[in-house]
């Protein structure tokens, strides 16, 4: 936790504000979608609950000694202030429920509840904020989205699958979905820009310094068409457990599109979160031969939700049939 900058003129002065600090506070001092923390929130409000964690009145041993370990470098309410200054400097802005912004959609992580054997373990309840960096409201953009994942890996096949159909999608008014990284959800990103769609990306990062750095032109595009989105405060690392936390909110789009992915990666974590949540799942079929067509092919034959398509006329159908 960096305290390199001045905080001033974001003492906060208001309930409103107070709860806005409060939230980034929170999300310092554990990772977002804390189950404990967001019930507590949802109870008794932000910046009560912060008063009470921070006084080492948390519920469990574990989450004690984790608010200690993060609070040990720092105020988290000055941490929270100077993120908000970051933030505005580069024309980011925090969004909070009761936010006219705030999109219904991500609350229905509310619904995944952790198990000790299975791939949704911890941290899966809805984000306290969210930061967003581009003219698109979220709002906007959530109802009619599509999610496109995959392999970073990504083939010729997969690259040229993952560009049309985002194209076409784009083309035909839907935001696309993924999460910057190589491969194809890149890949997805660069077809709605094509087509002079809507495109999101949501960072397992602050949004002031998206990663992957290689594709930092493909993410100022994004900027300019579209939004960068994360539940995290500017300044946050990209750390390997961050990016299941970031693809339970990918998951949260109207549905979810894996293309080419290998047996066990984030792709497949993505499409079955969407399934967890009851969204529409769908799957782009590929070379037998081929290793990343492998967590595809093992979504389609062991997931009866999931659903098989080929073309931008096939999600859409899947996408009016679960709306319908």
């Amino acid at each position: 936790m960096r305290n390199d900058d001045s905080p001033h003129g974001l003492v906060p002065e208001s309930a409103d504000e107070a709860d806005r600090v409060a939230r980034v506070a929170l999300t310092t001092v554990a990772e977002p979608g804390h189950p404990t923390i967001w019930s507590m929130v949802q109870h008794d409000g932000a910046p009560a609950v912060l008063d009470r964690l921070l006084n080492g009145d948390a519920p469990d041993a574990s989450l004690r000694a984790a608010i200690a370990a993060r609070t040990a470098n720092g105020d988290v309410r000055r941490f929270a202030q100077i993120a908000l200054r970051r933030a505005q400097r580069i024309g980011a802005r925090l969004v909070v429920p009761g936010d006219d912004e705030w999109p219904a959609q991500i609350d229905d992580l509310a619904r995944l509840e952790p198990s000790p054997d299975g791939p949704v373990t911890r941290d899966t309840k809805p984000p306290l904020c969210l930061w967003a960096r581009g003219d698109l409201s979220l709002r906007e953009a959530f109802p009619r989205s599509v999610a496109i994942v995959g392999a970073r890996a990504v083939t010729s096949y997969g690259n040229h699958i993952s560009t049309e159909l985002a194209g076409e999608l784009a083309t035909r008014g839907w935001t696309i979905v993924s999460g910057g990284a190589f491969g194809v959800e890149a890949a997805a990103h660069r077809g709605a820009l094509a087509a002079n769609g809507l495109t999101l990306a949501v960072l397992a990062c602050g949004i002031d310094r998206p990663f992957p750095s290689g594709n930092a032109a493909l993410f100022d595009q994004i900027i300019a068409h579209g939004l960068l989105v994360s539940p995290w405060p500017p300044g946050t690392e990209p750390l390997r457990h961050r990016f299941a936390i970031r693809n339970r909110l990918i998951a949260t789009a109207a549905g979810t599109v894996l293309v080419e992915a290998a047996a066990r990666s984030g792709a497949v974590q993505t499409i079955s979160r969407a399934l967890d949540l009851d969204r529409p799942a769908m799957v782009v079929p590929g070379p037998v031969t081929s290793a990343m067509s492998v967590g595809c092919h093992h979504i389609l034959r062991t997931h009866i939700g999931a659903r098989l398509v080929t073309s931008a006329t096939d999600v859409i159908t899947e996408l009016r049939r679960a709306d319908g």
